[in-house]
């Protein structure tokens, strides 16, 4: 039977981009839902009902432009999504939070979230535990939140300004963006209508320099990533 992972959009322009190459090299067949339509975007609270967990292997939060802690969210489908996370970890199901969603993780598995006092928008070096699990190096990142660690979790990566990466039972989370490609960028660039780049001092052509300069890279690392995902934390043989 083929493997299925659930690519959980919750903010449109966020999508799976890289992921879904890595993920179909290792047999998967590639699922897609979209939790927060384009239209709902400047009002995103509201009722969603998630897809059973169970009925996939691997579930992938993505990122998203909001908070998991705004307490709209979470009393509609954050809520609902971070039940669904936990009953996937608990059901055996892979769970590869990606920032947004790894923050989401986080909060679900009992660990917290709030806003960072240093924002990380850029390309920045992640230093990590296990080269074979989350490899090290420059990572993409844009967020202005972190975690602290659930009980129990093993954190495996970080920078100087935040955790970026633990695992706990069939989930692993991340802090940074490894799915990010050109196309993607320019994208965030063009909805970045609160200026989130140049309030720390960035500037859209010096993120495209080093996007061009990394992203090679970054790719060969993203498939250790995840066949690393798939072998150790989730206990799963890529077909590939």
């Amino acid at each position: 039977m083929t493997s299925k992972v659930l690519f959980l959009r919750n903010d449109h322009t966020a999508t799976e981009a890289m992921l879904a190459d890595v993920f179909a090299e290792c047999g998967f067949d590639i699922h897609t839902f979209q939790v927060v339509a384009p239209e709902r975007e400047d009002a995103p609270a509201g009722e969603v009902i998630f897809p059973d967990p169970t009925d996939y292997d691997v579930i992938v939060p993505l990122g998203a432009r909001w908070a998991v802690y705004d307490e709209s969210l979470l009393d509609s489908w954050v809520g609902a999504e971070m039940a669904m996370l936990r009953a996937a970890v608990e059901a055996g199901v892979g769970v590869l939070g990606v920032c947004f969603g790894g923050q989401l993780v986080a909060q679900a598995l009992g660990g917290s979230v709030s806003r960072s006092p240093a924002p990380e928008v850029g390309w920045y070096d992640v230093v990590t535990d296990d080269e074979q699990l989350v490899p090290g190096g420059p990572w993409f990142q844009w967020h202005f939140d972190r975690w602290t660690l659930p009980p129990d979790a093993t954190e495996i990566a970080r920078t100087p300004d935040a955790s970026q990466a633990f695992v706990l039972g069939t989930a692993l989370a991340l802090q940074f963006h490894p799915e990010l490609d050109s196309g993607l960028l320019e994208i965030w660039l063009a909805h970045d209508r609160d200026g989130s780049v140049a309030e720390i001092g960035r500037s859209p052509d010096e993120l495209r320099l080093q996007t061009t300069e990394f992203i090679d890279d970054a790719a060969s690392r993203l498939r250790t990533l995840v066949r690393g995902f798939l072998s150790r934390v989730v206990r799963h043989q890529p077909s590939t």
